[in-house]
């Protein structure tokens, strides 16, 4: 996938960070695009990755060998030298993500054809420079458009955001500037949210987004409830809407040549239209026999292993969407496949696989309205955990609290950050409990740039 320039993770970097590599004191805790680029090239030199990466470098095709081995054919060509090679594995990890092929509906827009303005999709987009003095459009209220939206609305003369459904926009900034992640990401939290009514959950979380701003009030509310959606993380949205520099408006009923007619009859002359509509999941370089996409479903144990095949030497990881970082969950992914191709882990057959595949559909078409965007959620926490029990590296917190209760709190009650799972078992790190200890410390590293002092309670 693409950024643009001005791209900050949504993620705070202690819960983003790979297990048994911290990110560094002195990083902001959201950190930008570049920043997040600089700890990824500490990691790789911390474990000497370089020498094993083949850069501009594309994958044509992966098949499995219909005998018995289980190796996987795959054909690479070298962008440079347009030359092709065959080569066979033991195993393949599938990395690619769910952000690189754009979900582009224009046949739902009628009219696009006879628009004469610019328009493509939030893909495309990398700066704000070139749209002053422009209308822009933004279909679309997921995190890539509410970005865009906010930059933009700062350089275009004035810009519309457009939905079909609203959204739930929650802050980076939490209780007390703490990041919002930390405070959710809990154990604790996650047992309470597991326990209350969904009702509950839904009414206590909602009244907290609208304590901040009027999702109605704004324009914003939408037709579901919290948990029935992957929430938007933004927090200039309601500014940039309450200074009038954001006007939200209806789905678009039609293009004309140089206006856009709205689903309430509203019209507006528009010059750029960018669409935030999300995309689609493709893997173009398997074949069938592996894995095949319907739309935007497909057939994945656990969102990792396709069903059907002969021996499982090919897995997908990352092919999740978590509320939360997506590197530790592809690393406790990638940790339980290899423990799998080592015949050191084993997997159930393909009958109870898809009985599992159908119960998380099912469970997920209750929860979530319809999109394709909804089709591969799962609770961070829950979902880590999960995997981690086929590793063998889930904290066992009853010996935890026997044997160090000053680490037994730090597990239970703070942010559980991938440390936890270092803890023991395959792959223990002698740093993990050292890491727990000082997550806190290093959150509040990078704010520590001027010497204040507190502030004396009034009698």
């Amino acid at each position: 996938a693409c950024v643009y320039n001005s791209t900050i993770i949504n993620t705070s970097k202690e819960m983003m960070c790979y297990s048994d590599c911290p990110i560094p004191d002195e990083f902001p805790n959201y950190m930008h695009n570049t920043k997040i680029m600089e700890y990824f090239g500490i990691y790789a030199k911390k474990f000497n990755l370089m020498k094993h990466i083949n850069f501009n470098t594309s994958v044509l095709s992966c098949e499995q060998e219909e005998k018995g081995s289980g190796e996987v054919k795959v054909k690479i060509r070298n962008e440079k030298t347009k030359e092709t090679s065959d080569f066979e594995f033991d195993a393949v990890l599938v990395c690619v993500g769910h952000h690189a092929d754009p979900y582009y509906p224009l046949d739902a827009f009628p009219g696009i054809e006879k628009f004469k303005g610019e328009y493509f999709h939030s893909h495309e987009y990398r700066k704000p420079q070139g749209y002053e003095g422009k209308r822009v459009l933004i279909v679309g209220v997921g995190n890539s458009g509410g970005d865009i939206a906010v930059e933009l609305s700062r350089q275009a003369k004035q810009l519309y955001w457009s939905t079909r459904r609203g959204c739930w926009v929650m802050n980076r900034v939490s209780d007390q500037g703490l990041p919002v992640d930390i405070i959710n990401t809990t154990r604790i939290t996650t047992l309470a949210l597991k326990l209350l009514p969904i009702s509950w959950i839904n009414n206590i979380v909602e009244k907290q987004l609208n304590a901040r701003f009027d999702h109605q009030m704004y324009g914003l509310k939408p037709k579901h409830r919290f948990t029935g959606q992957h929430p938007t993380i933004n927090d200039d949205v309601p500014n940039q809407i309450l200074s009038g520099r954001i006007i939200m408006v209806e789905n678009v009923a039609k293009f004309t040549e140089h206006e856009v007619e709205f689903k309430d009859g509203r019209r507006e002359e528009i010059d750029v239209v960018v669409f935030a509509t999300g995309y689609r999941f493709r893997f173009p370089f398997l074949s069938d026999s592996i894995l095949e996409v319907n739309g935007t479903e497909s057939q994945l144990y656990k969102y990792m292993w396709p069903v059907g095949m002969t021996k499982h030497t090919l897995a997908v990881i990352g092919h999740v969407q978590v509320l939360g970082a997506v590197n530790p969950v592809s690393e406790m992914q990638s940790r339980w496949a290899t423990r799998v191709f080592k015949g050191l882990a084993t997997l159930p057959n393909d009958n109870k696989m898809l009985l599992d595949i159908n119960r998380n559909k099912v469970s997920l078409q209750k929860r979530f309205y319809n999109s394709q965007r909804h089709t591969m959620e799962a609770d961070h926490v829950a979902y880590m955990d999960e995997i981690a029990d086929q590793i063998g590296v889930k904290p066992n917190m009853f010996s935890l609290f026997i044997t160090d209760r000053k680490l037994a709190r730090k597990v239970w009650y703070e942010f559980c950050s991938g440390y936890q799972y270092r803890l023991k078992g395959p792959g223990k790190w002698a740093g993990a409990r050292e890491a727990i200890m000082g997550q806190k410390s290093r959150m509040f590293c990078p704010l520590h740039t001027r010497a204040t002092t507190k502030s004396s309670k009034s009698k």
